[in-house]
Protein backbone atom coordinates (compact mmCIF):
# COMPACT_ATOMS: atom_id res chain seq x y z
CA UNK A 1 0.00 0.00 0.00
CA UNK A 2 1.42 3.44 -0.95
CA UNK A 3 2.59 5.50 2.02
CA UNK A 4 0.19 8.36 1.21
CA UNK A 5 -2.82 6.01 1.10
CA UNK A 6 -1.77 4.31 4.34
CA UNK A 7 -1.45 7.68 6.08
CA UNK A 8 -4.92 8.68 4.85
CA UNK A 9 -6.42 5.39 6.07
CA UNK A 10 -4.83 5.78 9.53
CA UNK A 11 -6.14 9.34 9.74
CA UNK A 12 -9.68 8.16 8.92
CA UNK A 13 -9.38 5.36 11.47
CA UNK A 14 -8.51 7.85 14.20
CA UNK A 15 -11.63 9.83 13.38
CA UNK A 16 -13.88 6.88 14.19
CA UNK A 17 -15.76 7.88 17.38
CA UNK A 18 -15.59 5.81 20.56
CA UNK A 19 -19.18 5.10 21.58
CA UNK A 20 -20.50 3.55 24.79
CA UNK A 21 -23.97 2.75 26.11
CA UNK A 22 -24.90 3.41 29.73
CA UNK A 23 -27.12 5.20 32.26
CA UNK A 24 -26.81 8.94 32.84
CA UNK A 25 -26.51 9.97 36.47
CA UNK A 26 -26.70 13.69 37.28
CA UNK A 27 -25.33 14.93 40.60
CA UNK A 28 -26.68 17.80 42.72
CA UNK A 29 -23.99 20.06 41.29
CA UNK A 30 -25.38 19.42 37.80
CA UNK A 31 -22.49 17.36 36.46
CA UNK A 32 -23.31 14.15 34.66
CA UNK A 33 -21.70 10.73 34.57
CA UNK A 34 -22.55 7.89 32.21
CA UNK A 35 -22.14 4.56 33.99
CA UNK A 36 -20.87 2.03 31.45
CA UNK A 37 -20.77 -1.67 32.28
CA UNK A 38 -17.21 -2.99 32.02
CA UNK A 39 -15.47 0.37 32.43
CA UNK A 40 -13.67 1.10 35.69
CA UNK A 41 -14.53 4.80 35.58
CA UNK A 42 -17.62 6.64 34.39
CA UNK A 43 -17.67 8.97 31.40
CA UNK A 44 -17.95 12.60 32.54
CA UNK A 45 -20.69 14.64 30.84
CA UNK A 46 -20.89 18.42 31.19
CA UNK A 47 -24.40 19.98 31.39
CA UNK A 48 -24.13 21.49 27.90
CA UNK A 49 -23.52 18.01 26.50
CA UNK A 50 -26.62 16.26 27.93
CA UNK A 51 -28.44 16.82 24.61
CA UNK A 52 -32.00 16.30 25.90
CA UNK A 53 -31.05 13.40 28.19
CA UNK A 54 -32.42 13.29 31.76
CA UNK A 55 -31.17 11.63 34.93
CA UNK A 56 -31.55 7.85 34.69
CA UNK A 57 -31.94 7.71 30.91
CA UNK A 58 -30.23 4.97 28.91
CA UNK A 59 -27.97 6.86 26.49
CA UNK A 60 -25.26 6.50 23.89
CA UNK A 61 -22.20 8.63 24.64
CA UNK A 62 -19.32 9.61 22.39
CA UNK A 63 -15.94 10.03 24.10
CA UNK A 64 -14.37 13.39 23.21
CA UNK A 65 -11.44 13.45 25.63
CA UNK A 66 -9.32 10.68 27.14
CA UNK A 67 -9.72 6.96 26.63
CA UNK A 68 -10.45 3.74 28.52
CA UNK A 69 -6.73 3.11 29.12
CA UNK A 70 -6.16 6.41 30.92
CA UNK A 71 -9.40 5.86 32.83
CA UNK A 72 -10.39 9.52 32.63
CA UNK A 73 -12.93 10.17 29.89
CA UNK A 74 -15.18 13.05 28.97
CA UNK A 75 -17.95 12.78 26.44
CA UNK A 76 -21.10 14.06 24.82
CA UNK A 77 -24.44 12.29 24.67
CA UNK A 78 -25.39 11.56 21.07
CA UNK A 79 -28.58 9.54 21.57
CA UNK A 80 -31.27 8.94 24.18
CA UNK A 81 -31.98 5.23 23.78
CA UNK A 82 -34.65 4.94 26.46
CA UNK A 83 -36.11 7.35 28.98
CA UNK A 84 -36.24 6.07 32.52
CA UNK A 85 -39.01 8.47 33.52
CA UNK A 86 -41.94 8.78 31.13
CA UNK A 87 -44.15 11.07 33.24
CA UNK A 88 -43.46 13.99 35.58
CA UNK A 89 -45.15 15.81 38.45
CA UNK A 90 -45.21 19.60 38.46
CA UNK A 91 -47.23 22.81 38.12
CA UNK A 92 -48.75 24.45 35.03
CA UNK A 93 -48.53 28.15 34.25
CA UNK A 94 -51.36 28.87 31.83
CA UNK A 95 -51.39 31.72 29.31
CA UNK A 96 -54.15 32.43 26.79
CA UNK A 97 -53.32 29.87 24.09
CA UNK A 98 -50.65 27.74 25.72
CA UNK A 99 -49.04 26.82 29.02
CA UNK A 100 -45.73 25.88 30.53
CA UNK A 101 -45.27 22.85 32.75
CA UNK A 102 -42.62 23.28 35.44
CA UNK A 103 -41.38 19.87 36.68
CA UNK A 104 -41.11 19.44 40.44
CA UNK A 105 -37.53 18.11 40.55
CA UNK A 106 -34.02 19.06 41.60
CA UNK A 107 -32.62 17.53 38.40
CA UNK A 108 -32.01 19.68 35.29
CA UNK A 109 -35.21 19.20 33.27
CA UNK A 110 -36.53 22.05 31.09
CA UNK A 111 -40.09 23.36 31.28
CA UNK A 112 -42.52 21.73 28.85
CA UNK A 113 -44.48 23.75 26.30
CA UNK A 114 -48.12 22.61 26.40
CA UNK A 115 -50.65 23.72 23.75
CA UNK A 116 -54.08 24.69 25.09
CA UNK A 117 -55.72 21.61 23.54
CA UNK A 118 -53.40 19.31 25.53
CA UNK A 119 -54.11 20.87 28.95
CA UNK A 120 -57.18 18.64 29.38
CA UNK A 121 -58.85 20.94 31.87
CA UNK A 122 -55.78 21.96 33.89
CA UNK A 123 -55.96 25.49 35.32
CA UNK A 124 -53.20 27.98 36.07
CA UNK A 125 -51.22 27.01 39.18
CA UNK A 126 -52.61 23.49 39.44
CA UNK A 127 -50.41 20.52 40.18
CA UNK A 128 -50.53 17.97 37.37
CA UNK A 129 -48.90 14.86 35.95
CA UNK A 130 -47.55 15.47 32.44
CA UNK A 131 -45.67 13.57 29.76
CA UNK A 132 -43.54 14.46 26.74
CA UNK A 133 -45.28 13.98 23.39
CA UNK A 134 -42.57 15.40 21.10
CA UNK A 135 -39.21 17.13 21.18
CA UNK A 136 -38.07 18.55 17.87
CA UNK A 137 -34.36 18.66 17.09
CA UNK A 138 -33.98 22.44 17.23
CA UNK A 139 -36.39 23.10 20.13
CA UNK A 140 -34.97 23.96 23.54
CA UNK A 141 -37.94 22.50 25.39
CA UNK A 142 -40.22 19.50 24.73
CA UNK A 143 -43.89 19.65 23.86
CA UNK A 144 -45.96 18.06 26.59
CA UNK A 145 -49.45 16.91 27.53
CA UNK A 146 -51.30 16.86 30.85
CA UNK A 147 -52.38 13.30 31.68
CA UNK A 148 -53.89 13.97 35.11
CA UNK A 149 -54.90 16.99 37.19
CA UNK A 150 -54.07 16.52 40.88
CA UNK A 151 -57.07 17.89 42.78
CA UNK A 152 -56.86 18.54 46.58
CA UNK A 153 -58.60 15.24 47.37
CA UNK A 154 -55.92 13.43 45.33
CA UNK A 155 -52.94 14.99 47.16
CA UNK A 156 -52.46 11.97 49.44
CA UNK A 157 -52.65 9.67 46.43
CA UNK A 158 -49.97 11.71 44.65
CA UNK A 159 -47.20 10.67 47.07
CA UNK A 160 -47.59 7.03 46.03
CA UNK A 161 -47.82 7.93 42.34
CA UNK A 162 -44.64 10.02 42.55
CA UNK A 163 -42.70 6.98 43.75
CA UNK A 164 -43.82 5.08 40.64
CA UNK A 165 -43.25 8.01 38.28
CA UNK A 166 -39.71 8.66 39.51
CA UNK A 167 -38.83 5.03 38.90
CA UNK A 168 -40.29 5.11 35.40
CA UNK A 169 -43.16 2.76 36.27
CA UNK A 170 -46.33 3.40 34.19
CA UNK A 171 -49.39 4.46 36.20
CA UNK A 172 -51.81 2.74 33.85
CA UNK A 173 -51.99 0.30 30.95
CA UNK A 174 -52.36 1.45 27.36
CA UNK A 175 -55.68 1.00 25.53
CA UNK A 176 -54.01 -1.62 23.32
CA UNK A 177 -52.94 -3.68 26.34
CA UNK A 178 -56.40 -3.48 27.93
CA UNK A 179 -58.06 -4.40 24.63
CA UNK A 180 -55.80 -7.45 24.24
CA UNK A 181 -56.55 -8.64 27.77
CA UNK A 182 -60.30 -8.29 27.20
CA UNK A 183 -60.11 -10.63 24.18
CA UNK A 184 -58.65 -13.57 26.15
CA UNK A 185 -61.32 -16.28 26.57
CA UNK A 186 -62.41 -17.28 30.07
CA UNK A 187 -62.97 -20.97 29.42
CA UNK A 188 -60.21 -23.56 29.15
CA UNK A 189 -60.75 -25.81 26.15
CA UNK A 190 -60.84 -29.60 26.42
CA UNK A 191 -58.14 -29.68 23.74
CA UNK A 192 -55.78 -27.67 25.94
CA UNK A 193 -56.49 -29.85 28.99
CA UNK A 194 -55.61 -32.98 26.98
CA UNK A 195 -52.16 -31.49 26.25
CA UNK A 196 -51.38 -31.24 29.97
CA UNK A 197 -50.92 -33.43 33.01
CA UNK A 198 -54.32 -33.40 34.69
CA UNK A 199 -53.90 -32.91 38.45
CA UNK A 200 -57.39 -31.64 39.23
CA UNK A 201 -58.15 -34.62 41.49
CA UNK A 202 -55.03 -34.04 43.62
CA UNK A 203 -55.45 -32.13 46.90
CA UNK A 204 -54.18 -28.62 46.17
CA UNK A 205 -54.24 -25.34 48.08
CA UNK A 206 -52.75 -21.85 48.06
CA UNK A 207 -51.10 -19.98 50.95
CA UNK A 208 -51.06 -16.18 50.68
CA UNK A 209 -51.37 -12.98 52.75
CA UNK A 210 -54.89 -12.25 53.99
CA UNK A 211 -55.26 -9.24 51.65
CA UNK A 212 -53.85 -10.95 48.54
CA UNK A 213 -55.93 -10.86 45.37
CA UNK A 214 -53.66 -12.74 42.98
CA UNK A 215 -52.86 -16.30 44.04
CA UNK A 216 -50.07 -17.18 41.63
CA UNK A 217 -48.64 -20.30 43.30
CA UNK A 218 -50.04 -23.43 44.91
CA UNK A 219 -48.91 -26.68 46.50
CA UNK A 220 -50.40 -30.16 46.08
CA UNK A 221 -50.19 -33.24 48.30
CA UNK A 222 -50.64 -36.87 47.26
CA UNK A 223 -49.66 -40.16 48.95
CA UNK A 224 -48.57 -42.74 46.37
CA UNK A 225 -49.01 -46.53 46.50
CA UNK A 226 -45.22 -47.03 46.63
CA UNK A 227 -45.12 -45.18 49.96
CA UNK A 228 -43.64 -42.02 48.53
CA UNK A 229 -45.20 -38.62 48.96
CA UNK A 230 -45.86 -36.64 45.80
CA UNK A 231 -45.57 -32.89 46.31
CA UNK A 232 -46.40 -30.51 43.49
CA UNK A 233 -45.35 -26.87 43.32
CA UNK A 234 -47.50 -24.99 40.82
CA UNK A 235 -47.33 -21.49 39.34
CA UNK A 236 -49.84 -19.86 37.03
CA UNK A 237 -49.01 -20.48 33.38
CA UNK A 238 -49.13 -16.85 32.24
CA UNK A 239 -47.36 -17.69 28.97
CA UNK A 240 -50.48 -19.53 27.76
CA UNK A 241 -52.46 -16.30 27.77
CA UNK A 242 -49.86 -13.88 26.39
CA UNK A 243 -48.46 -14.07 22.87
CA UNK A 244 -44.80 -13.26 22.35
CA UNK A 245 -44.16 -9.66 21.21
CA UNK A 246 -47.81 -8.72 21.77
CA UNK A 247 -48.69 -5.44 23.50
CA UNK A 248 -49.25 -7.41 26.72
CA UNK A 249 -45.85 -9.09 26.40
CA UNK A 250 -44.02 -5.82 25.74
CA UNK A 251 -45.81 -4.09 28.63
CA UNK A 252 -44.99 -6.91 31.07
CA UNK A 253 -41.34 -6.90 29.95
CA UNK A 254 -41.08 -3.15 30.56
CA UNK A 255 -42.72 -3.34 34.00
CA UNK A 256 -40.78 -6.50 34.95
CA UNK A 257 -42.64 -6.91 38.26
CA UNK A 258 -45.67 -5.97 40.30
CA UNK A 259 -44.96 -3.13 42.74
CA UNK A 260 -46.14 -3.38 46.35
CA UNK A 261 -46.66 -0.01 48.04
CA UNK A 262 -47.99 0.56 51.58
CA UNK A 263 -51.56 1.14 50.41
CA UNK A 264 -51.77 -0.62 47.03
CA UNK A 265 -50.41 -3.13 44.57
CA UNK A 266 -49.57 -1.94 41.06
CA UNK A 267 -49.71 -5.13 38.96
CA UNK A 268 -47.37 -6.15 36.18
CA UNK A 269 -50.37 -7.35 34.18
CA UNK A 270 -53.96 -6.08 33.90
CA UNK A 271 -56.16 -7.27 36.76
CA UNK A 272 -58.23 -9.46 34.47
CA UNK A 273 -55.12 -11.60 34.00
CA UNK A 274 -53.40 -11.27 37.39
CA UNK A 275 -56.51 -11.41 39.61
CA UNK A 276 -58.79 -13.59 37.49
CA UNK A 277 -57.44 -15.77 34.66
CA UNK A 278 -54.05 -16.48 36.28
CA UNK A 279 -55.11 -16.35 39.92
CA UNK A 280 -55.26 -19.88 41.34
CA UNK A 281 -58.56 -19.28 43.07
CA UNK A 282 -60.24 -22.16 44.90
CA UNK A 283 -62.79 -24.37 43.14
CA UNK A 284 -61.73 -23.28 39.64
CA UNK A 285 -59.75 -25.13 36.97
CA UNK A 286 -56.48 -23.31 36.29
CA UNK A 287 -53.58 -23.74 33.86
CA UNK A 288 -50.22 -24.03 35.58
CA UNK A 289 -46.57 -24.89 35.14
CA UNK A 290 -45.50 -27.38 37.77
CA UNK A 291 -42.60 -29.13 39.42
CA UNK A 292 -43.71 -32.44 40.96
CA UNK A 293 -41.45 -34.29 43.41
CA UNK A 294 -41.56 -37.80 44.83
CA UNK A 295 -40.12 -37.86 48.36
CA UNK A 296 -39.49 -40.94 50.52
CA UNK A 297 -39.93 -41.31 54.29
CA UNK A 298 -36.36 -40.05 54.90
CA UNK A 299 -37.10 -36.80 53.09
CA UNK A 300 -35.03 -37.75 50.04
CA UNK A 301 -36.15 -36.70 46.56
CA UNK A 302 -36.48 -39.88 44.50
CA UNK A 303 -38.03 -38.45 41.35
CA UNK A 304 -38.88 -35.10 39.79
CA UNK A 305 -41.10 -34.06 36.89
CA UNK A 306 -41.62 -30.61 35.35
CA UNK A 307 -44.20 -29.54 32.82
CA UNK A 308 -47.55 -27.96 32.04
CA UNK A 309 -50.53 -28.99 34.14
CA UNK A 310 -54.13 -28.20 34.96
CA UNK A 311 -55.07 -27.99 38.65
CA UNK A 312 -58.14 -27.32 40.80
CA UNK A 313 -57.41 -25.67 44.15
CA UNK A 314 -59.42 -27.10 47.05
CA UNK A 315 -58.81 -24.25 49.49
CA UNK A 316 -57.31 -20.82 49.94
CA UNK A 317 -55.20 -20.58 53.13
CA UNK A 318 -53.74 -17.42 54.65
CA UNK A 319 -50.36 -17.44 56.42
CA UNK A 320 -52.20 -17.10 59.72
CA UNK A 321 -54.42 -20.11 58.95
CA UNK A 322 -51.43 -22.37 58.33
CA UNK A 323 -49.48 -21.04 61.32
CA UNK A 324 -52.45 -21.81 63.59
CA UNK A 325 -52.59 -25.41 62.30
CA UNK A 326 -48.84 -25.80 62.91
CA UNK A 327 -49.13 -24.44 66.45
CA UNK A 328 -52.39 -26.16 67.52
CA UNK A 329 -52.22 -29.32 65.42
CA UNK A 330 -55.84 -29.00 64.28
CA UNK A 331 -57.69 -27.44 61.38
CA UNK A 332 -58.72 -28.05 57.79
CA UNK A 333 -56.31 -30.47 56.07
CA UNK A 334 -54.30 -30.53 59.31
CA UNK A 335 -52.62 -33.91 58.62
CA UNK A 336 -51.40 -32.74 55.22
CA UNK A 337 -50.24 -29.33 56.47
CA UNK A 338 -48.37 -30.84 59.43
CA UNK A 339 -46.72 -33.45 57.19
CA UNK A 340 -45.60 -30.76 54.73
CA UNK A 341 -44.22 -28.70 57.62
CA UNK A 342 -42.29 -31.73 58.88
CA UNK A 343 -40.73 -32.23 55.44
CA UNK A 344 -39.91 -28.53 55.17
CA UNK A 345 -38.11 -28.68 58.53
CA UNK A 346 -36.03 -31.65 57.32
CA UNK A 347 -35.02 -29.83 54.15
CA UNK A 348 -34.20 -26.67 56.09
CA UNK A 349 -32.04 -28.58 58.58
CA UNK A 350 -30.21 -30.29 55.72
CA UNK A 351 -29.56 -26.96 54.00
CA UNK A 352 -28.15 -25.41 57.17
CA UNK A 353 -25.95 -28.45 57.78
CA UNK A 354 -24.52 -28.09 54.27
CA UNK A 355 -23.54 -24.47 54.87
CA UNK A 356 -26.56 -22.39 53.92
CA UNK A 357 -26.76 -18.89 55.40
CA UNK A 358 -29.87 -17.88 57.34
CA UNK A 359 -30.73 -14.27 56.48
CA UNK A 360 -33.10 -12.53 58.88
CA UNK A 361 -34.48 -9.00 58.73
Amino acid sequence: MPRKEKKKRNKEYKRQPTLYKGRLEITRSGMGFVVVEGLEKDVIIRPNDFNKAFHGDLVRVEVTKGDAKSGRMQGVIVQVIERKQKQFVGVVEVNRDFAFFIPDTTKPIPDFFIPANLLHGAKDGQKVIAQIVAWEKNDKRPRGEVVEVVTPEKEADLAMKEILIQQGFPLSFTDEVMEESSRIPDLISKTEIKKRRDMRDTLTFTIDPVDAKDFDDAISYNKLKNGHLEIGVHIADVSFYIDEDSALDVSAYERATSVYLPDRVVPMLPERISNELCSLRPHEDKLTYSCVFQINAKGEIKDCWMGRTVIHSNHRFTYEDVQEIIETGTGLYDKEVLHLNEIARKFRAKRMKEGAINFSS
